[in-house]
């Protein structure tokens, strides 16, 4: 998965945290929300303008992030 697809970055949006495609909804509010006990359907379905692909992005994010950091 390409992630630099999904996950966007904007200096005046979130502080240029990582976003989901342009939106105000960064990569770490979904890890918030999954690490806080949601599974990944209730997310999807307490914010319906998100997919599956878009939480996958988050997780492919993470995952070259911390890779990169080695």
């Amino acid at each position: 998965m390409n992630y630099m697809d999904i996950i966007t970055f904007e200096p005046g949006k979130r502080s240029g945290q990582p976003c989901i495609r342009g939106m105000r909804i960064t990569v770490y509010d979904i890890f918030e929300y999954l690490a806080s006990g949601m599974t990944v359907e209730e997310v999807l379905d307490d914010f319906p303008y998100l997919t599956e692909t878009d939480i996958r992005a988050c997780f492919a994010y993470a995952s070259a992030t911390v890779l990169h950091r080695r």
